[in-house]
């Protein structure tokens, strides 16, 4: 699994919008990762929909929120029309499936999808948070926010 200090590593994804996201193209920002299991659950869609209520608060401390999971574009598309998300990118590590998990070592090949976790990448492509969460929780924002403030 990736840890703090580790280079990031780089990944395509196409979001919800049909939009390739490409992390090396963040340069000079942070980015949160914010990897849930899958789209249209309780826990993931509060995960999501935590990410959009707070994009402004993270946007003006340099970093960009995206939500990412195995689930397919037009599965997130819906899903995210369905949440009210218009503004944080929904990216779809389905296929290859799991590969940006995979990168990141946290895919669980057991279930098919990734653990549910935030990493932060610097604005150097450099990893400066890893925290993984029970799949049936959702992770505190707040926690996000204060490590950001402080760095």
């Amino acid at each position: 699994m990736v840890q703090p200090g580790d280079p990031a590593r780089n990944f395509s994804l196409k979001d919800s919008d049909d939009k390739t996201f490409d992390l090396y193209e963040q340069a000079q920002k942070r980015v949160l990762l914010s990897f849930h299991p899958l789209a249209w659950t309780d826990f993931c869609a509060a995960q999501m929909v935590s990410l959009e209520k707070n994009r402004d608060v993270l946007h003006s401390l340099n970093c960009v929120p995206v939500g990412i999971s195995v689930d397919s574009r037009p599965c997130k598309q819906a899903w995210a029309k369905s949440l009210n998300i218009t503004h944080t990118p929904l990216l779809c590590d389905f296929w290859p499936h799991g590969a940006a998990a995979m990168k990141y070592g946290i895919f669980r090949d057991e279930n098919g999808f990734s653990e549910r976790a935030n990493i932060i990448v610097d604005e150097n492509q450099k990893v400066i948070f890893v925290k993984i969460y029970p799949v049936h929780s959702v992770p505190d924002i707040k926690e996000v926010i204060a490590f950001l403030e402080k760095t």
